[in-house]
């Protein structure tokens, strides 16, 4: 600034014009104008910038700082640690507290076993979910890598002494503080016997780790880690288009979130809150990563005991009389069938098999028919998988004469490969040739050139067995000469 008022002074001074000159030429009225400048920049530049600003803008500054202050002293109470400050609140859940229609005390019930299975993880078979770790974090930014930053920690444990579910959130005021929240997230790993999150394997604990590498910090300890998020699209992407934490509240839990933060503004929040010290955006943040954490207790606890589950059957556990149950209501029908697909995956057999005809009891149709007739054919039980699929069969064929082909093709399975598993089990298992050629009439997920082949082979194998027939009653005509 010095340089340019030194350059300024340098300049050479308009002459005066006489007034006549000034209202004829129109050169003389800028340099008039010119000079004017000058004077104000000078004026500018020449300011005494350590005079008193506006009282009204410092009334206005200790206003916003005094009630930032207040209200994180009111909400989170800095703790000391050997890293720096960290700042912490803590919250008690009651176990009773309900999201939507699941309680937070059913999570203490899931079977580990099952998630286990659910998760495709044989790790999670023998973890203590009283000892779990959910955690849920928002950042800086989504696209990770190293210029992201958590600067929200949510997690939620099951404290014994006050028998609650605690949710524990350390809020990062400073960057600089980043060392002590991944402290204390390390101090929370080691007492837990599993991890818990939404995405988590891709996002929350890569971001965690990579943030602790960052600071040259101790490698954070490894625990079996349970991705709700994979759980979730496993049993419900048959039917929900997103599976997002909130859609799942929503249309399985049946809790709809109102005046929550969208997650695209949630960066542009803190860094606002980081320029100002203005918490009066950043307090919905906040109740958005609680909601998220104590959402994810409650799936633990619909996962982990699926066939508990059928809204009525909650309602009535609270002595609520309802109407009943919608398809979006918690487990539907067809959801348990899809999680007896991932039993199957997973390899175990028996409780694939319990899990498939439970969804045939609560009205699977179609869907629950033909994953119990895959899991019979893998047994080796050729002939019940044949029944089956004749009833899914059966069952489509009473939804397209309802005028209902949209429901078949969304809420069912895919017709194609129903038609192709009828296909085999006929010729191969009934050698029932005219049926099998019947359903390849009506087409099979095969392409076209092993469709043909398929009905070729078909027509020769009844051909011949017709022929069979044929020449059986004149051979036993023959002995009796």
């Amino acid at each position: 600034m010095g340089s340019f008022a030194t350059k300024l002074s340098r300049l050479p001074a308009p002459q005066a014009p006489s007034a006549k000159v000034e209202s004829a030429s129109p050169s003389g009225e800028r340099e008039a104008s010119l000079a004017r400048l000058r004077e104000k920049m000078a004026s500018i530049i020449a300011r005494d910038r350590s005079a008193p600003r506006p009282a009204a803008v410092i009334d206005a500054e200790r206003s916003r700082e005094t009630s930032s202050t207040s209200w994180i002293e009111h909400a989170f109470v800095e703790e000391q640690k050997p890293h720096g400050p960290l700042y912490v609140t803590r919250k008690p859940t009651p176990l009773g507290h309900r999201v939507g229609h699941v309680q937070v005390c059913d999570a203490h019930r899931a079977e580990p076993a099952l998630l286990a299975l659910l998760a495709l993880d044989p790790s999670l078979a023998h973890v203590d979910l009283r000892r779990a770790l959910y955690l849920d974090t928002e950042t800086t930014g989504l696209a990770g890598g190293t210029g992201t930053v958590p600067f929200l920690l949510g997690l939620g444990y099951f404290e014994d002494a006050s028998d609650s579910l605690v949710v524990e959130q350390v809020l990062l005021r400073k960057y600089a503080h980043e060392p002590a929240m991944v402290e204390h997230l390390r101090e929370r790993l080691e007492a837990a016997s599993v991890i818990v999150t939404f995405n988590g394997k891709a996002f929350d604990m890569s971001l965690l780790r990579a943030r602790t590498t960052m600071n040259r910090l101790p490698a954070l300890p490894e625990r079996p880690h349970l991705d709700l998020l994979h759980v979730a699209r496993r049993i419900h992407k048959h039917r929900l288009a997103s599976c997002s934490l909130v859609k799942l509240e929503d249309r399985i839990l049946g809790r709809a979130r109102v005046g929550d933060v969208a997650g695209a503004d949630i960066a542009a929040i803190y860094h606002h809150f980081v320029r100002t010290r203005d918490v009066s955006a950043l307090e919905v943040v906040i109740e958005h990563n609680a909601l998220d954490v104590i959402s994810m207790v409650a799936l633990v606890g619909l996962y982990g005991e699926p066939l508990s589950y059928t809204a009525s059957q909650a309602l009535a556990s609270q002595g609520i009389t309802a109407e009943p149950p919608t398809a979006d209501s918690l487990l539907s029908p067809s959801d348990v069938a899809m999680a007896s697909v991932v039993l199957r995956r997973a390899g175990d057999f028996e409780r694939a098999h319990a899990v498939a005809s439970a969804s045939i009891d609560r009205g699977a149709g179609a869907r629950g028919y033909k994953v119990r007739g895959d899991i019979e054919k893998a047994r080796g039980d050729k002939a019940r998988a044949l029944s089956d699929y004749e009833a899914a069969a059966s069952e489509l064929a009473g939804l397209g004469a309802r005028g209902s082909i949209r429901a078949a093709l969304e809420e069912t399975v895919d017709l194609r490969a129903l038609h192709l598993e009828l296909a085999k089990l006929y010729e191969h298992h009934a050698r029932a040739y005219d049926k099998a050629l019947e359903i390849v009439a009506r087409g099979t997920l095969e392409v076209r050139e092993r469709s043909v082949a398929r009905a070729q082979r078909l027509v020769r194998k009844r051909e011949k067995t017709l022929a069979a027939r044929e020449s059986k009653p004149s051979r036993q005509a023959k002995k009796r000469v």
